[in-house]
Order: C-alpha cells, then structure tokens, then sequence
C-alpha cells in the first residue's frame, strides 16, 4: 500500500450506514469516502475525490493479494472482506451502527480482522483530513487512566473530533501526517478498532464494545428485512436494493437522499459532476411505492412526512430538492483543491439544480400524497391545504417552460415529461374530491386536466418522427416517455406508446439492455448545455422494462430485467450510470433512483402491483 494512490473503480465499492451517514468501502480495504455526522456533512475522508492524502482508512495485507471475495451478512450491511495471499486468509468485517431512534448517538466506524488460515501480514493506515481534504487535523494519542484505563488516538479540527481506538493502536508515520501499523494476523486470531466522532473535543464518546456492536447491527437488519414481503424471482436484488433504500434513509427525519456521494462522473472525461447529497421530489411517488409495496409502511409514512413537511409553506417556493431536514439551500461552490475522481472534476458541493423551475415536481408530490391515500395513510386537513394551495399555484405557471425532470442547464423548454405530470397533478386532484370525497373546484381541475392531456397529444407527438420527443417542436427521444402508461397518461398497449417505446429501443437502447436518458454527444449539447457524453442512465433501463410490460410484451420484459439484475456490483448494488462500451459504472454511487427503479420493476412484473391498483379504502376518505 502506498501513502497517496487514488481510489478503485466506482463498482470497486461498498456502502456502511448508520442511517444518518454513510461510508465507501473498497476491494482493497480501504474507506475512501464519509461525511460527519451525516450524509451532507463535509467528509473527513475524501480519498474517493483525489488520492490518500486526502483521507483514508485502510487495512489489507502487505502481501500481494490474490483473491478477494466480499459479501454482506444476509440481508445486512455488515460487509465481509476476505483476502487472500500465498501466506494464509483473513476477514476483516466492516460495519456502522445503525442508530436509528437515538437522535444523540454519534457515528462510527467498527473494524474487526479476522485470521482464516496461515499468518498474514496486515497494515493499517489511517488519515484523517476534514473538511473536504482541506483541513489537517491536529492528532495526538491519550493515555487516560481515570475513571478506566483509556487509550486513544484524538484528530481535532475545527468543530469536528475524530477519536480512534483498538486492540493495537498505530503509530504516527515517519514524514507523513498519517498512522501505520503493521502486525501479523495467525489464525483464529482477531483484531479490532472503532472511530467514532464527536462534535465537541471535551465531550469524547465512551469506548464500544466492537464484537457487541457488529452483533447488533446485523440483528437489526435481519429485524428490518424480516418484514420485506416478496417471494418472487430476483429476491437477493429486491431485498438487497430495498435494505440500501433502508440505508440512504436519514433516520431522524424520514427522508431519503439520492446518493451519498458528490462528483462522481457521469463520463470519464466530462464535467456531468453533481452532488448528490440531497433529497429530490422527482423520486417522491418512486420512494413511497417501493417502500410501501413489499410492507415497508413506516419508512413510507416517514417519507411522506418528511416531503410535507419540506414543501410547507408558500407553493410558489417549491423545490425540487431538500436537505435531510427540509433545508432549502444548497448552494453550489466547487473545492478546488480536489481533483476529483481519477482527476475527473470539478468537485462541486452543494447543487445549484435547487434554485430552478421544474414542473414534474408537482406531479410527483401530488402522485405521492394520493397513492399515500390509496393506501390507508390518514391525511389531516393541513395537507390537503396544502395540496390545493399548490395547485391553486400550478394553475397559474402550468403553460411555462422549465428544465424538466433531468435538471437542464439549457434553455427552459416545453419538456414533453414535465406536461404529463402537470396532468398527473390535475388528474390526482380530481380523484381526490370524486373518490376521496374531499373539497375542492373538481370542474375548474378536470378542464385543466382535459386540456394538458389533448396539448400533450397534439403538441409533444411528433408525426415525422413517429414518437412522443422530449419536448414539444422538437426530433429527439427522451426516456422519460416511457413513464406515460406508468402514470395512467396512456395505456400500454396504445399505438403511440408501442411506437414511442420502439423509437426509444432503436434511438437509445445500446449494448444489450441498456438505455441512454437522451442524446448526448462530445460538442455541447442544446438541451443541457453540458459537454460530453454520459453512460446509460440505469433507471431509463428499467422504466424500458415496465413499459414492455404495460404493452403486453412480458417476455421480453422478464429478459431484461434478468440481464440488469447482472449489471449490479459484486454485492448487489448500482451506481447512477452504466459505461456500457468499458463495462464500468458511471455517475454517484450507490444510487437511490436505480434501486427505486428495480424494485418497483419487481412489483410490476412479479408482484401484479401497479400505481393504479385499487385502493385499499372502504369508502370515501375525509379529512380528520
């Protein structure tokens, strides 16, 4: 192990979490990506973004290795490292404590090795920087020895400690601002440390048992997946994408964010960096359905308080994104200092997407709020106030352009997707006073409704092209037409949708099963006013799926879904985008809207459940 090499592939990684933040752990050992004390935060390892002088934990052998093989315990996100070397095996087993009720709990990192067979020898190098790389710790090792004897190694900059402990702690390394230790690992043998972190240097954490603490998260996520209904094909894929949903859930508040990391590229070179950090309404209704589906009800009633309390207050100030809280600024600045992933930048922190025009938005919170009706979730009066404050804002802006679902830093267009969720929003509302029985101008929404519908039909058909394009005047595809029979636009079956759904497979599906979201190309693009091309957007390629199945063509559709059930990781996750020409991941990782997509694939294909199914009401609903 050298002191700066840069991070592994993106598919190279595995995901801790504690459901307040999350940690990247490599094939190699090493923790190369976490933010203190949640998803958000600045990071204090950063290796992901640059190379080992910007922070990382690492233990592997010093030997040459010749196998790794990982897996998670069950269901869990306890994870697993076996290597391998001419000497002998050891495991070293990674985990963050869930803390899923305790608001005051800190976070923190267990590591135990474990010797298999013969003597291995082991190094561990810890390198703490916060703030992005850009803060270097004061560290020095504490011997305390009232009340208990307590040794420690303490990191402090700023307002973030670091305390390190273990069974052998390292030493500082000569010439380096980092730790080292060497030791042998025989057989039987194991090895522990723990880090935690604490907001105040005169408020240390109280040394954890590491052996008590692994226990306990994975009997927590065994209690947590024991309530997972689904018996059908692809189980290991449904459960393990339900548990990282689980995962990238900020527990105190409910909501889910879209990645935990920043930057990462969507293209190798290309500037299509984004932080990710954050909670989108685009994937609103997605969250609610794969949760409460396979009987996830409380993390479902969670997120739709989350998402009402976030967009509380006036409707003219919706979002499209939120922090974990409901924060509404996320500034967008970029940390020069990094170079970004395999020298891929910039590193952008923070999302400037907050700030613009989306009309699907309002679609997807009020596509949420009523299938959370549907399915037994009681309403009050305050959020059906508010529902209708939003439409009542909608019907004025409703004929703008916008940047549409994929965030554009072109030109505001008519996005042919966003006009389908302005009728969504029209059509959920008038569902709710005809079969919800709750107030409101049923005529005035169904004529609005009436109108985008035929505006859609007329205007975002392109009858030279043979398709619905991504906006209205325009030649391109745009994936995202593929959702119109998810969301009861149109049905599968008809002509337009068959032959949109035929356009895409010929215009933007590649390498197999793979789809594009749109064209990009190497000149600046005219739609998103960005450079360079992207991988295959993984969501796209299981929205294909769905709609083969609306129209009828089921076969083809369980097909697909076999093959990108294959494209994920060694265990079992995905990043945002698939490089299908170098057979790589692409984009921030791991991503909530691809395991949204593959789980609510599975609903649809092996579940027979579809957004439309019937309610589980008895009757009317009002409000209480």
């Amino acid at each position: 192990m050298t002191g700066d090499q840069g991070p592994g592939l993106i598919e190279d990684y595995a995901l801790l979490s504690d459901l307040r933040t999350a940690a990247l752990v490599g094939k190699d050992g090493s923790i190369d990506w976490l933010c203190l004390p949640r998803f958000d935060a600045p990071s204090c390892f950063a290796r992901l973004l640059g190379d080992g002088r910007d922070g990382h934990w690492q233990i592997a052998p010093t030997a040459p290795v010749q196998e790794v093989r990982r897996r998670y315990r069950d269901n869990s996100l306890v994870l697993e490292t076996e290597f391998r070397t001419d000497a002998g095996a050891i495991r070293l087993i990674d985990c963050m404590p869930p803390h899923e009720k305790n608001q005051h709990d800190q976070p923190c990192l267990v590591r135990i090795v474990e010797g298999l067979d013969g003597e291995v020898d082991i190094k561990l190098r810890w390198v703490v920087r916060f703030a992005y790389g850009d803060a270097v710790p004061w560290v020095r090792r504490v011997r305390e020895t009232e009340p208990v004897l307590d040794e420690y190694i303490l990191a402090v900059a700023g307002p973030h400690t670091a305390v390190l402990r273990g069974d052998v702690l390292p030493q500082r390394a000569e010439h380096e601002r980092a730790h080292e230790l060497v030791r042998t690992v025989r057989a039987g043998q194991r090895l522990s440390w723990v880090m935690q972190w604490s907001p105040d240097v005169r408020d240390l954490p109280a040394p954890m048992d590491p052996e008590q603490e692994t226990q306990d998260s994975e009997d927590f996520w065994r209690e947590w997946t024991g309530k997972i209904s689904y018996d059908g094909p692809h189980s290991a894929a449904v459960f393990r994408s339900l548990a990282t949903l689980k995962a990238l859930t900020y527990a105190p508040t409910g909501g889910v964010i879209a990645a935990p990391t920043s930057s990462l590229p969507e293209a190798l070179p290309g500037n299509r960096n984004w932080d990710y950090r954050y909670c989108w309404l685009r994937d609103a209704t997605l969250v609610l359905l794969a949760l409460e589906n396979f009987g996830c009800s409380e993390e479902a009633a969670a997120w739709r308080d989350w998402l009402v309390r976030a967009v509380a207050g006036d409707p003219a100030d919706l979002q499209v994104m939120y922090g974990v809280n409901g924060e509404r600024h996320m500034v967008e600045w970029e940390a020069d200092w990094l170079p970004g992933y395999r020298g891929t930048g910039p590193v952008r922190i923070g999302n400037a997407a907050f700030r613009q025009i989306q009309l699907d938005v309002y679609g997807e919170v009020l596509d949420m709020l009523h299938l959370a009706r549907e399915r037994g979730l009681p309403e009050s009066e305050e959020t059906w106030a508010l529902q209708r404050g939003m439409l009542r804002h909608l019907e004025k802006i409703w004929q703008q352009p916008d940047r549409g679902l994929w965030e554009v830093r072109g030109p505001d267009r008519h996005f042919t997707h966003s006009r389908v969720m302005v009728w969504v929003a029209f059509d959920r509302a008038v569902r709710a006073v005809e079969e919800d029985g709750l107030p409101g101008p049923v005529q005035r929404w169904r004529t609005i409704r009436d109108t985008v519908h035929a505006e859609v039909l007329e205007r975002g058909w392109n009858p030279e092209i043979g398709a619905f394009t991504q906006y209205y005047g325009g030649t391109a595809l745009d994936a995202a037409t593929l959702l119109m029979p998810s969301v009861g636009f149109l049905p599968g079956d008809d002509e337009r949708v068959v032959r949109t759904v035929e356009a895409v497979q010929r215009e933007l599906q590649h390498d197999g099963v793979l789809v594009d979201r749109y064209s990009t190309g190497d000149r600046r693009s005219e739609v998103d006013g960005l450079t360079g091309r992207e991988g295959a957007f993984l969501a796209c390629s299981f929205w294909l799926v769905d709609a083969l199945a609306y129209g009828g063509r089921r076969a083809e559709a369980e097909r697909m879904f076999a093959e990108l059930v294959g494209l994920t990781n060694d265990v079992g996750l995905y990043a945002e985008e698939y490089d299908g020409a170098n057979g790589r991941f692409t984009g921030n990782f791991p991503q909530a809207f691809s395991h949204l997509a593959l789980v609510n694939s599975a609903a649809i294909l092996f579940g027979g459940i579809t957004r439309d199914r019937k309610s589980r009401r008895n009757g009317p609903r009002t409000t209480t």
